[in-house]
């Protein structure tokens, strides 16, 4: 974040950040950052309530609305919000709850063909690689229906993941459907499947608008009989003349290119089948779900060994960068991808490229070809036997040819970021240095948009940033309504992260409440959080002094950093890279890492609000009187622990404007060290 920036705070709303800022607290230097709100009016939030702050993230290029401090407004906001989630939510988790309760078939435990297909992998699998296949696999040996998404970057690896889960379906006499978006992916996952399994007992086919109806038809015969194992095809696959002998496994491929029909009929195809979507650049509304917990994720952002970034180039057009980059290219074996989305110029581009490089063998493919021309064009390429192919988009998804490892894209201003993501994603599958080239207008003759586009796309050129680009794409396009189909201003209104947090409160209330039942089961054996945030209020001087950490970004990125940390080992490692940057910790810098501990546990025994101050630590146990905490076994021992230590705490009940607390009070608490060896007491260390 910096100065001037829009931010949005959970309980005042929008206003602008005004930087970090030295304040004195009862004679104590304390650091804080402060917001501006309308009239001029100042905010100071504590260091340790930096989760309640997050950057504003609207439509771009309209300013929000700065809200007045002490007005109801945002609370009216917030409020209308939170209502109309909890009313999407209510039906999204009816429907997750319908299929929880379902059985689905339970996969045996790996055979011993399993694990001979995956020792004769090629590649050493990464590590996100082998955690994901574990889950596919835990998901699909319980009785529940598996409905998981994996997200991975283009090219890490996801097909093989599919693979094995394909062949663990097989395994278990069950069929598979692979859904996949284009004719020619559906022709490429054949290959890949039939090459990767061809050691094995399975038969695979496939179904696109290539395939003769003769050919069509020996397929259905064969699934409906139980003959063809794994199937691979466009939209076809949900017609209703496709009928499955015994579907176990249905994987859906860059699901984000389907429309909502073809997702509809495939809901009653999976009712209770296993479902695996797999994606590169998840749409805002795929990812939603799994955010939240309606679907489960896995996220594959560990590049394969070897790889390189792809070099990104925005030009305009220019024969002589398009002569050398081809030339160059050739001259070290390798292949070009120059995508040109109109078919009606097609030949005179390929002819100019033919021109300008009279040794290339160019080859020109696109959607209005006979089907069997086109995949033999593309075997041809696959096989290396010409070395340009000017195409239309139709290489979009998926297609895989190591050896291709320039890309141009004329045009690029008018097409999405996720297509241009998927293309760029064509080039750089091997140990080769890259390049993409896309051609544009100059960015004052572009859409506001599409200047973002293109910039968005050289500014997360690294490997594995789809997520990072599903995220842009959020923020140019405006998010609408993540839940539900219509369209909707509230993320505009209050930003995208805390339309997020709004969200994940009115779920879990609703968990708590209307769907207690349910998640009942899911809870059993985990302790149950009682106490979401804990708001810390101290005299002691908790943060990082200018003389250790002098430059205020940097402070403010640790004191972020910091917030998110989450258990001691992740805190130990903190530490250690502050040592190693910044040499030995000073105390006020020791005794923040301090709080970070006492608040850890003063939100696992249920208190709310902690002040420590004066001597004095006061805990405000949780304010809710009707709450569950107060018959849970987590309370039951706060009330042995006082009555054991009464020389050293006392509880009691105290009027509040809130409402009637209860107090639990130390004395002589002079330093963060004394207050964290009472919490650690406290929490039963």
């Amino acid at each position: 974040m910096s100065v001037g920036d829009y931010v949005t705070h959970i309980d005042h709303g929008i206003g602008r950040f005004g930087g970090l800022q030295k304040i004195q607290v009862e004679g104590k230097t304390q650091e804080a950052i402060k917001l501006v709100y309308a009239d001029n009016d100042i905010v100071y939030v504590s260091i340790h309530s930096l989760y309640k702050i997050s950057k504003y993230n609207g439509k771009d290029g309209t300013p929000p609305k700065i809200y007045k401090l002490g007005s109801n407004a945002w609370k009216i906001l917030k409020q209308k919000t939170k209502a109309r989630v909890k009313h999407i939510a209510f039906n999204l988790i009816q429907l997750y709850a319908k299929r929880r309760l379902e059985k689905g078939f339970q996969f045996a435990p790996d055979s011993y063909l399993q694990n001979e297909l995956e020792s004769s992998f090629i590649y050493e699998d990464t590590p996100d690689q082998t955690k994901s296949t574990a889950e596919v696999k835990a998901d699909m040996e319980s009785d529940r229906p598996m409905d998981r998404l994996v997200c991975g970057d283009v090219g890490f690896g996801k097909t093989e993941v599919a693979i094995r889960a394909a062949f663990k379906a097989v395994d278990n006499s069950k069929q598979v459907a692979v859904l996949v978006p284009t004719t020619i992916l559906a022709y490429q996952h054949y290959r890949t499947f039939s090459e990767r399994l061809k050691e094995m007992p399975v038969s695979v086919g496939y179904l696109n608008r290539f395939r003769t109806a003769k050919q069509k038809a020996e397929t259905l015969k064969q699934l409906a009989e139980g003959k063809l194992d794994i199937v691979i095809g466009t939209h076809q696959l949900v017609n209703k003349n496709v009928v499955f002998k015994d579907l176990g496994l249905l994987i859906v491929d860059e699901e984000q290119k389907f429309g909502v029909n073809v997702k509809d009929k495939l809901k009653t195809i999976a009712a209770n089948v296993d479902t695996l979507t797999l994606t590169a650049t998840p749409i805002p509304r795929t990812l939603q779900f799994s955010l939240m917990a309606a679907r489960d994720l896995s996220v594959i952002t560990t590049p394969p060994p070897n790889r390189y970034p792809i070099e990104t180039n925005v030009v305009g057009f220019s024969e002589e960068t398009i002569r050398d980059a081809i030339s160059y290219e050739i001259q070290r074996n390798g292949q070009v991808f120059f995508i040109n989305n109109r078919i009606e110029n097609i030949k005179e581009v390929a002819g100019m490229i033919q021109r300008l490089v009279p040794d290339a063998r160019v080859g020109i493919g696109h959607g209005q070809m006979e089907g069997s021309k086109l995949e033999e064009l593309m075997l041809a390429f696959m096989n290396g036997e010409f070395d340009v192919l000017v195409a239309t988009t139709i290489i979009e998804s998926g297609l895989d040819v190591p050896n291709a490892n320039t890309i141009f894209i004329n045009n690029a201003n008018n097409f999405g970021l996720s297509d241009l993501h998927q293309m760029r994603g064509r080039v750089g599958r091997s140990n080769k240095k890259a390049f993409c080239y896309f051609i544009c207008p100059p960015y004052s003759a572009m859409t506001d948009d599409a200047r973002k586009r293109i910039q968005a796309l050289e500014q997360f050129s690294e490997l594995g940033s789809g997520f990072n680009i599903a995220m842009k794409d959020l923020e140019i396009r405006g998010a609408g309504d993540l839940l539900g189909g219509e369209q909707s201003g509230f993320i505009n209104e209050i930003g995208f992260d805390t339309y997020q947090k709004i969200m994940n409160e009115a779920i879990d209330e609703l968990k708590e409440n209307e769907f207690k039942d349910l998640y009942e089961n899911e809870a059993s054996g985990v302790e149950k959080e009682y106490v979401k945030d804990l708001q810390i209020d101290t005299d002691f001087e908790l943060l990082f002094s200018d003389e250790y950490i002098n430059n205020v970004t940097e402070r403010l990125s640790l004191y972020n950093e910091l917030g998110n940390v989450k258990d001691e080992e992740e805190l130990i490692i903190f530490q250690n890279k502050l040592i190693d940057r910044f040499g030995p910790m000073p105390p006020r810098a020791l005794a923040l890492m301090n709080s970070i501990r006492i608040k850890w546990i003063a939100t696992r025994v249920g208190i709310e609000k902690l002040v420590m101050k004066k001597g004095k630590m006061i805990g405000y146990f949780v304010a809710d009187q009707n709450s569950d905490y107060y018959t849970s076994k987590r309370f039951h021992q706060m009330i042995q622990f006082v009555q054991k230590n009464s020389n050293i705490c006392v509880m009691k009940e105290k009027q509040t404007p809130a409402g009637l607390r209860l107090l639990l009070t130390f004395d002589n608490v002079k330093t963060t060290r004394r207050a964290l060896e009472l919490m650690e007491m406290l929490g039963g260390k």
